[in-house]
């Protein structure tokens, strides 16, 4: 290791431990290696734009963080609870059920578990601690199925892996599909043990009358999935456009349908998107400059060739690739272990014969239990923050989730036709 590259890893570390903001923190180690690598430092400009502006699919990023943000500020979150509430609520533990089934719908149109968390997630704890629930349970329920939002498509991690991996966005979209509803399925079935066994309360039937007059005001925008997934399989728009669609979609049913946002409140919107824009945007940029120290470095061959020292055993690896994947996670933002790492392990999948599209959903799913995971689960933080629930009590709380999630992921990795069953009827040679 060059003492360019053991500079970066020191400011790197440093930045993480002071709680400098992680943008800054791999910018400035991304810089320091220039320097003392002798490179011309006017290169970290030329590699964080040159990446920005050489791929296309970056584009659907900010698009699917302004379409999420649109549907949570109108009234379009509030109207998918309430069908979700009329279709599962009757069942045990029937608001956590309700928390679950309205991630599964949410997550068609954010892409983002922390977008489903902080969006549609007061509302769902709310509801739940009003309806007799522990507000710690109710908490760790809503972190536990977020992280639904980022398997179901779309998916923003989705979009950052197909850019990393040269993996089809459409063909991981498609693999996220039965894993999202398996995840869910786990979720409900814990949901009820507990339910039962806490003896959580059930709702009542609305009755068909009711719940079709619930459907018909919510079918709008239970349309936002099925105009992006049809469009992006029909071969209407590539996922890029798709975003751009969806969002103005999104705008259309937030102004001309619902009429749920006056001009005001979309600039105070507008505000929050380019904020959360500039922080993934300046993220990526820091992830370029690290990347390029790792490609220097010749980091990529010689971690392959070290892996596969131990075993080139292709489930071997899968199981030792999530082990590495679920403990950094517990510590780093998902869109930086994405950046990061997936440069690095590339070769091994290539070499062990992994397909991408089965990876990069198994990998999603993992991190997202990462997003969930004490000590620095960023969810945990969001819920427990935003309702002012003590962290330990939430934590406590999420611990059976955790089991369940990672119980789904071992499945995910042992049952590849699970993630590759959709891509294949779609075409996909995998």
């Amino acid at each position: 290791m060059s003492l360019a590259f053991s500079l970066l890893l020191v400011i790197f570390v440093l930045a993480f431990v002071i709680r400098m903001p992680l943008a800054y923190g791999m910018i400035s180690a991304g810089i320091v290696y220039l320097a003392f690598s002798g490179a011309d430092l006017g290169n970290a400009a030329q590699l964080m734009m040159g990446g920005y502006y050489s791929k296309f699919i970056l584009i659907a990023v900010p698009l699917f963080i302004f379409g999420a943000q649109i549907m949570n500020d109108s009234t379009v979150t509030e109207r998918i609870f309430h069908f979700a509430h009329g279709v599962v609520g009757r069942l045990h533990g029937g608001l956590a059920q309700v928390n679950v089934l309205n991630s599964v719908i949410f997550s068609g149109m954010s892409g983002s578990a922390v977008a489903d968390a902080s969006g549609a997630g007061l509302m769902e704890i709310k509801a739940m601690a009003d309806g007799g629930y522990p507000k710690a349970f109710a908490c760790a329920t809503t972190a536990a199925t977020a992280t639904i939002g980022p398997i179901i498509p779309p998916s923003i991690p989705m979009v950052i892996y197909a850019y990393l991996s040269g993996a089809s966005v459409g063909m991981l979209f498609a693999g996220g599909m039965l894993p999202g509803i398996v995840l869910a399925g786990m979720q409900m079935v814990l949901i009820r043990f507990v339910a039962r066994r806490r003896g959580f309360p059930r709702e009542a039937w609305p009755g068909m009358g009711n719940l079709l007059g619930r459907f018909l005001a919510t079918f709008p925008a239970l349309l936002a999935p099925v105009i992006l997934l049809g469009g992006i399989y029909s071969g209407a728009f590539t996922p890029t456009e798709a975003a751009a669609v969806a969002s103005l979609y999104a705008l259309l049913l937030a102004f001309l349908v619902y009429r749920s946002m006056s001009p005001a409140a979309f600039l105070e919107m507008f505000r929050t998107v380019v904020k959360q824009t500039a922080t993934v945007t300046l993220i990526i940029g820091g992830a370029f400059l690290i990347n390029y120290a790792v490609a220097s470095e010749g980091l990529p061959r010689k971690i392959a060739e070290a892996i596969l020292s131990i075993t080139d055993n292709r489930l071997a690896l899968l199981l030792l690739l999530n082990v590495l994947f679920l403990l950094m996670g517990m510590f780093l933002d998902t869109l930086v272990l994405l950046l990061i790492m997936i440069p690095i392990v590339l070769p091994i999948l290539g070499q062990a014969g992994i397909d991408p599209v089965h990876f990069g959903v198994v990998i999603t799913l993992n991190m997202m239990i990462g997003l969930s995971t004490p000590p620095f689960g960023v969810i945990l933080f969001v819920v427990s923050s935003m309702t002012r629930t003590p962290l330990k009590d939430v934590i406590h709380e999420i611990w059976p989730f955790l089991g369940v999630m990672i119980v789904t992921l071992v499945i995910l990795v042992l049952a590849p036709d699970i993630v590759l069953l959709v891509p294949r009827m779609l075409g996909y040679p995998g």
